[in-house]
């Protein structure tokens, strides 16, 4: 009966010692509470330690960097343009006996962080122009498609007087404040996305495909005038080669009849019986031409052209 005694309080003593230690890794802070209320202060040390059993309880923090990611949230901009923004963070938990007290577990703390975060980015869009929330620098110019006639580059981008930059910076300072109240310290803010709200991003395609349209037809207009220049170049060069080769065949032909011209009459002056026989193969040649079975010719005796018919061939001596 004693050692059952004993076994059971043995087996008491060690559930009583379980039940008072408890261990904290190097990545969790400890806070006691009994009955619901605080114990002392935040045990940030890592290893072995004790507790009152039963009536404390063990609420672990944790100690390393957190993340946030927003809702993505749809938001005006000064210009009047709404868009959709999201945005993350990363935060740790600075004071965490300020941080249970005020709100016990991370789900609050994801919570209190949607609530500040997602009201400070909306102050801060509401207050810039959408181009400061797009671009980040100053100096930024747009790059130039080699493609394009010439080079260009396309228009200048319209001025900013902060940046994305700034504006993440703002939110950051802005949020950090309310939320050390809190007991965390808010590391960094960034926006993740910035997208147009569904109802203007088809007029924003149309718009983008009707400038591209512009351009395609300004690159047409100007491959068609240079179509037309370089086929009026070519008709142009083709007339020139045709009328210079017109004239040097017309010289070269002129040349020759001259030429031929210069042989008859060298071969049929050299002699009267020469140019007699000239003057009948002419005539015979004008007969061939002038005459066939169908015409008829009313003429005088004293014709010339009758000259060889009526004489006969009698009248020609061969040379």
């Amino acid at each position: 009966m004693k050692r059952a005694t004993l076994s059971i309080l043995a087996l008491f003593a060690l559930l009583l010692f379980l039940a008072s230690c408890y261990t904290i890794p190097e990545t969790e802070q400890v806070i006691l509470t009994q009955f619901g209320r605080q114990v002392g202060g935040p045990i940030t040390n890592a290893g072995f330690h004790f507790k009152a059993p039963l009536i404390q309880r063990v609420n672990r923090i944790e100690k390393r960097v957190l993340e946030w990611d927003g809702p993505a949230a749809e938001m005006p901009t000064r210009d009047k343009l709404y868009i959709i923004v999201e945005a993350f963070a990363r935060w740790r938990i600075a004071d965490p006996e300020q941080f249970f007290l005020r709100l016990r577990d991370e789900r609050s703390g994801q919570s209190r962080l949607d609530d500040i975060i997602g009201s400070e980015t909306r102050n801060t869009v509401a207050r810039h122009d959408l181009v400061e929330v797009i671009r980040t620098s100053k100096t930024r110019t747009p790059a130039v498609d080699e493609t394009l006639v010439g080079g260009k580059a396309a228009p200048g981008l319209p001025p900013i007087d902060f940046g994305r930059v700034v504006l993440e910076e703002e939110i950051l300072k802005a949020s950090k404040g309310k939320l050390a109240e809190f007991g965390i310290e808010l590391l960094d803010v960034r926006l993740l996305r910035i997208n147009y709200n569904m109802a203007v991003t088809s007029k924003i395609f149309d718009r983008m495909i009707s400038e591209r349209k512009q351009i395609a037809e300004r690159f047409r207009s100007e491959g068609g005038g240079e179509a037309a220049k370089i086929l009026g170049q070519r008709e142009r060069e083709l007339r020139q080669i045709e009328s210079d080769a017109y004239r040097q065949v017309q010289a070269i032909e002129g040349k020759a009849d001259a030429d031929a011209s210069a042989i008859y009459a060298a071969a049929y002056n050299q002699t009267p019986d020469a140019r007699q026989l000239h003057s009948f193969l002419r005539s015979l040649e004008t007969y061939k031409v002038a005459f066939d079975k169908n015409t008829t010719l009313m003429l005088t005796t004293e014709s010339g052209l009758l000259k060889f018919i009526k004489d006969g061939a009698d009248s020609v001596k061969a040379p």
